[in-house]
């Protein structure tokens, strides 16, 4: 898709996040399957609502993890669930 700066990714139609207190983690409900998401996965995707740039989304992340330079891995991330996928 070639995301950038200013893409508002937001999940598919279809699948929905939602957190398992039991196992402290995020699920991706996918029409067929369950993905058990890490903890940097499902924090990403929280924050992809379709009204937020991915700018944003670093941002959010930076100030979260105390990280820097991330931008790279976070596009690389929504290319990857793009991919599957999982978001538009």
């Amino acid at each position: 898709m070639g995301w950038t700066r200013s893409s508002t990714p937001r999940l598919a139609r279809g699948v929905r996040l939602r957190w398992d207190p039991g196992r402290g983690r995020h699920l991706l409900l996918l029409p067929e399957r369950v993905v058990v998401l890490n903890e940097t996965a499902g924090a990403i995707l929280e924050l992809c609502d379709g009204e937020r740039p991915v700018s944003d989304v670093v941002r959010e992340m930076e100030a979260r993890y105390g990280a820097r330079g991330i931008e790279s891995d976070v596009l690389e991330f929504l290319e990857r669930m793009n991919e599957e996928g999982w978001i538009t």
